[in-house]
This record gives structure tokens, C-alpha cells and sequence, in this order.
């Protein structure tokens, strides 16, 4: 027989992973039914993502498909991802409702406007992609063509691309997040942070480098934003700085001891 105080211990476990189930298929439930929701306007969806490149697309160019499968299941895999980033606050507040029982009070205060910020700043970092810099990148990239070169994007490929760009954008604008957290955890401070900009300025270009196509238009769209977060979550930093105690020389603290006794 198992001891009556194993048995208490294995109560709270079992109890929290039934819990992390249930908050998993309400997660599931809910980007399902925003997916099939969405379905039925699949190829709109997918035209609204390509209107960038097709404003830029040289007359009586189009995009092509490649793959047999391709027309029917490129705009399905984007209204999942649709549905996916739609449902993000329902996930974040999964989250959030699992974990926050153990936080403390001061975590709790943190943490929950952070998650809440770091899915306004990707959302942020997507609409910028799309609005910002898609017109200018494929502007560039299509006018770029050689003569006797017909642009014809395969869709699968193009929907691959953008993602890709979404994910780097959108990743690349939580610099606010990253730099409160780093301050708050105690892990640096403001005044380093300060001293290495020049450090944080070159890092972004190299980010931005890898993130994104071979291009310097792509490549500054990037890095430039980043830097200007960068400057924006190091002026809210210092609202999170850890207090700490002040430290006494030894010699001031052993005059007032003698006096008390």
C-alpha cells in the first residue's frame, strides 16, 4: 500500500496535469472553431496575403502552382495559421490562468501585462511586415528581374516566404519584452544596457542578416526597428529595476553599534 502522505503528494500532481489537459483542449477547441469559421473564405484569405505581390506583378503575370495539391491546400494551411494567431489571447489566458496560482503577487502584477504587451508588440511586428515592408521588398525584387525573365511565384512558396517574414517581424518587436525582463530578472541593468549600445546596434544588423532576404532593403526595414524598440524598452526598463539593499562600510556600521550599546 502506498503511505497516506505519498498519496497527498500525488493529489496535487494528478490535479494540476487533468487541469494542463483541460486548458490544452480548450486551446485546440477554440483554434478549431475559429478555423472552420474561417474555411469558407480560404482563397480570400489567401488573396488578401498575396495582394502585395500581385500590385507589383508585371501585366499579365500571375502566380502559379507548382504542386497538383497546391491550390486547395495552401489556402487551408493559411486560415490554420489565421486561426492560430487569432486565438493567441485565448492561449495566452490559458496560460496565464494555469501558472498564476503559483506566482507570487509581484510576478503576477509583471507577468500579465508582459504577455499582454509581447502579443500586441508580435501582432505590431506583422502588420508592419505586411503594410511596411511587403510593398517595398517586392517592389524592389520584381523591378530587379532580368529582361526576358517572367515573375511567376509558385503559391506555396510565396506563402512560405511571407510566414517567414511574419515570424521574424513579429519575434524581432518583443526587443521591449526582452530587455524588461532581462532588467527585472536582475540578469543587467539600464546603465549596461546603455554602455552597449553600440554592441546592440551592430547585433540587430546581424539579426536582421539572417531573418530576412538578401537584400539591404529587408535587412534595414529590420534592424532599424529593432534598434528603436531597443531604445524603447531600455527607457521603460528602468521602471523595473530590483530594489536592493544598501550597503554600509564596515566602519560606518560599527560606530553606530557601539553607541546602541
Amino acid at each position: 500500500m502506498i503511505p497516506n502522505n505519498a498519496e497527498d503528494a500525488e493529489r496535487p500532481f494528478i490535479s494540476h496535469l487533468i487541469e494542463l489537459r483541460d486548458r490544452l483542449l480548450r486551446i485546440i477547441l477554440c483554434v478549431l472553431v475559429v478555423f472552420f469559421g474561417l474555411a469558407a473564405y480560404a482563397n480570400e484569405i489567401y488573396s488578401f496575403l498575396a495582394g502585395p505581390l500581385l500590385k507589383h506583378l508585371p501585366e499579365h503575370s500571375t502566380m502559379i502552382a507548382i504542386d497538383v495539391a497546391s491550390p486547395f491546400f495552401t489556402p487551408f494551411k493559411l486560415t490554420f495559421i489565421v486561426a492560430l494567431f487569432a486565438s493567441v489571447p485565448v492561449i495566452l489566458y490559458q496560460f496565464w490562468a494555469f501558472v498564476a496560482p503559483g506566482l507570487y503577487k509581484q510576478e503576477q502584477r509583471l507577468i500579465l501585462p508582459l504577455l499582454i504587451a509581447s502579443s500586441l508588440l508580435f501582432y505590431l511586428g506583422v502588420a508592419f511586415a505586411y503594410f511596411v515592408v511587403f510593398p517595398i521588398v517586392f517592389g524592389f525584387l520584381t523591378a530587379s528581374a532580368p529582361e526576358g525573365v517572367a515573375v511567376m511565384t509558385d503559391i506555396a512558396k510565396y506563402l512560405d516566404f511571407v510566414l517567414a517574414l511574419f515570424f521574424a517581424f513579429g519575434l524581432c518587436f518583443e526587443v521591449p519584452v526582452f530587455t524588461i525582463v532581462l532588467v527585472w530578472t536582475g540578469v543587467t541593468s539600464p546603465a549596461d544596457l546603455s554602455e552597449k549600445r553600440p554592441y546592440v546596434i551592430v547585433g540587430v544588423f546581424v539579426i536582421a542578416m539572417f531573418l530576412t532576404p538578401p537584400d539591404a532593403i529587408s535587412q534595414t526595414l529590420l534592424a532599424v526597428p529593432m534598434w528603436m524598440l531597443f531604445e524603447l524598452g531600455l527607457v521603460f526598463s528602468r521602471f523595473f529595476v530590483r530594489k536592493t539593499d544598501v550597503d554600509y562600510p564596515d566602519d560606518e556600521i560599527l560606530p553606530k553599534l557601539d553607541k546602541k550599546r
